[in-house]
């Protein structure tokens, strides 16, 4: 049977950064990385708005950097997935790969959310290239060109206006013919000029060629095939917290993001914490992901200092 005193289940930017805080506060992190290690962040090419880096840094190469962080500092980062957790006391017991058992005296969440998309293999096939379900993270990229933003409610409209601050022309791609968005929100995008919404529409195809994203063929509800030229494709309809493995003993809201305490990571088991967009519904950016692996490191380590 192994036991350890903290482990950390997620190897993106919360993950890694609290690997690494946990590593210098001497509480012998293990770290399972989970089925994509480096999280989202892998998949987007350049990242220009994490601090520290003149002239940008590729999503991959940020992420290999903190986990080689971590590693040096100490941390034991492993590969496998978490398939089964009993949190009903301490140690909790966590099951990695259905076969490893590990019992941990505290444990962190950090294993993310993940970005809801159409299921288009040119979507697929584009993405990282064109196709993108952050417009804070890649919107820089396409100033003065033109994009699309696929969604109808509020994430989508803040996505297009602020888009809208930086892009020529932004077309809405909206499957009904009202947005679900809130009055205000509406009136937003409505009193936006270089914002067209393009009503009773789906998404057939992602366009392309070997450089990226081309274009966009549109369904409308009366049969029309239509296509859209734009050079990014933006998903804005929703994300899905990867909480469903621990949500049986951690408190989570409707929409299943975990509900930590104020502003530690405390959740409502004693000795589990949150990190990342696991529990954050609102600003999902890297910064903010690191900033909250810092804080649930050193809640687990102030919580092992008391017992």
């Amino acid at each position: 049977m192994e036991t350890v005193k903290c482990l950390i289940v997620g190897g993106g930017p919360a993950g890694y950064t609290a690997a690494i805080y946990a590593s210098r506060a001497d509480i012998s992190p293990v770290l399972y990385e989970g089925i994509q290690p480096g999280g989202q962040l892998t998949t987007t090419t350049d990242i220009e708005n994490y601090p520290g880096f003149e002239n940008g840094i590729s999503g991959q190469a940020l992420m290999d950097t903190m986990k080689s962080q971590a590693v040096r500092l100490g941390a034991d980062l492993r590969n496998g997935i978490v398939t089964e957790a009993d949190l009903s006391k301490r140690p909790f017991r966590i099951v990695i790969d259905g076969s490893h058992e590990i019992f941990a005296e505290t444990l962190i969440i950090a294993t993310g959310a993940t970005a809801k998309y159409l299921g288009l293999p040119s979507e697929t096939k584009f993405k990282g290239l064109g196709v993108s379900a952050c417009a804070t993270c890649d919107g820089f990229f396409y100033r003065k060109k033109t994009v699309a933003v696929v969604g109808g409610g509020d994430t989508a409209c803040e996505e297009a206006t602020y888009l809208a601050g930086l892009c020529k022309k932004v077309y809405m791609i909206v499957r009904r013919d009202v947005l679900r968005a809130s009055q205000a929100m509406q009136e937003r995008v409505m009193q936006t000029p270089n914002i067209e919404v393009l009503w009773n529409c789906n998404t057939h195809e992602v366009l392309g060629d070997e450089y990226g994203v081309t274009g966009a063929r549109l369904l409308r509800k009366d049969g029309e095939v239509f296509d859209i030229a734009v050079d990014g494709f933006f998903l804005a309809i929703g994300h899905h917290p990867n909480s469903e493995v621990f949500s049986q003993w951690v408190a989570v809201d409707k929409e299943g993001y975990i509900i930590t305490d104020g502003k530690t990571s405390r959740t409502n088991v004693e000795g589990v914490f949150a990190a990342g967009d696991v529990q954050d519904p609102v600003y999902r950016q890297a910064i903010t992901a690191a900033a909250s692996g810092c804080r649930a490191a050193l809640d687990a380590e102030k919580f092992l200092k008391m017992k």
